[in-house]
């Protein structure tokens, strides 16, 4: 039963991150049809109204679940209403502020859906890297699958990929209403006890950190990669999505073997060592001479983001008490979608104005830093449970 579950619950975190994705390779196809006088400048804020949305609302949907102390309806309404914004984002005649308006709603909607679905997938098991593994799968095959599958869309139609995404949103939705509901029991009913989780229990500043940095160089590589490849090498849309996907890929295959692996080694060394050199082989994509190297180099950093990103989610799942897992996954993917926004709207002002290898290497030296700093904390967080 929990296999069945499981696999349920990461197929709706699978559909989120796939419509999510869908529309990057063609955000500047996309905005110039919402009449964008400056597409580059405005598919960053089409991308960053979303994240802006995931940061306001995950803390309201995590909290109202706790609260209720059920899951299952509030993914299906989560699913279902960012379908129906994907949907009218596809048909409507919108203009360019009309759509980053309802990217906004959309974006509040859809977040509830991924972190709850995140949030069911902790309260499954005890094998919290397994569970945690299986949503890391999820995660990187939407984004391996959506890069080159939107790529071709966005060439068939501009609008095309927010089709598809509404439909998989849909689908999430139905198979969401079937799932039994398994959310612990808990005492909190107000949307403070998100901030007052977070203070009684600051170790998950931790893993909180390491989502932030790494979600900002999935942000970065969402746009700033996206205009390098295309800039740089002249790759088309389709063209652009397969590079992604050559990062993704690996990403999402890997996220289950490796989250297994930190149940039996523990999360230290994967997350402190799968930072570093994380960091090294981002910085190196920048400056690669040609562009098979550069597609060497997003095949490494795949390899390496799924090494530390499953054991990043199973460490908050080791921390948060049972009763206030709603709210501390909200907290991480809250501090991930930031951490999005941030390589998004920061990445491209470090491009515009420093170029693609300064940006590339701030990236990445950002995450060597971040593993360089955490590590004394990460320590002690090994030493703790083991005592």
């Amino acid at each position: 039963m929990a296999t069945r579950e499981r696999a349920a619950l990461a197929s709706v975190v699978f559909a989120v991150l796939f419509a999510q994705v869908l529309v990057y390779p063609g955000a500047t196809d996309l905005v110039e049809a919402y009449g964008a006088a400056a597409p580059e400048t405005a598919s960053r804020w089409f991308l960053a109204a979303e994240f802006g949305a995931f940061v306001a609302f995950a803390g309201v949907w995590g909290a109202a679940s706790d609260r209720a102390g059920r899951r299952t309806p509030f993914i299906a309404a989560g699913a279902a209403a960012g379908s129906l914004g994907y949907a009218v984002l596809a048909v409507a005649p919108l203009g360019l502020g009309g759509a980053l308006a309802l990217r906004v709603a959309q974006g509040a909607a859809t977040i509830g859906a991924f972190s709850l679905a995140m949030t069911m997938l902790m309260d499954l098991s005890a094998d919290h890297g397994a569970d945690m593994g299986a949503a890391g799968i999820a995660i990187g095959l939407g984004t391996a699958l959506g890069a080159p599958i939107g790529g071709q869309l966005t060439e068939l139609a501009p609008r095309a990929p927010l089709v598809v995404g509404s439909v998989a949103l849909a689908v999430a939705a139905a198979v969401t209403v079937r799932l039994p509901d398994n959310a612990p029991t808990t005492t909190q009913s107000r949307l403070s006890a998100a901030v007052l989780a977070v203070r009684d229990t600051p170790a998950v500043l931790v893993p909180y950190a390491f989502g932030f940095i790494d979600r900002f160089t999935a942000g970065f590589f969402a746009l700033v990669g996206t205009l390098y490849f295309q800039s740089r090498f002249g790759l088309d849309a389709g063209a652009t999505g397969l590079t992604l996907a050559l990062f993704f890929a690996p990403f999402a295959l890997l996220q289950y073997p490796f989250g297994r692996l930190s149940d039996r080694i523990g999360r230290t060394i994967p997350i402190a060592a799968g930072s570093a050199l994380y960091g090294v082989a981002v910085a190196g994509v920048g400056v690669a001479p040609g562009l098979r190297v550069a597609q060497a180099g997003m095949v490494t950093v795949g390899v390496l983001g799924a090494l530390m990103a499953p054991a990043t989610m199973a460490l908050v799942t080791d921390i948060a008490p049972d009763t206030e897992r709603g709210v501390h996954m909200a907290g991480f993917n809250i501090a991930g979608s930031l951490g999005f926004l941030a390589g998004i709207v920061g990445g491209g002002w470090i491009a515009d104005r420093r170029g693609f290898q300064d940006a590339f290497a701030i990236a990445g030296g950002a995450e060597l830093v971040l593993a360089a700093v955490a590590l004394p904390a990460l320590l002690a967080l090994r030493d703790r449970r083991s005592e």
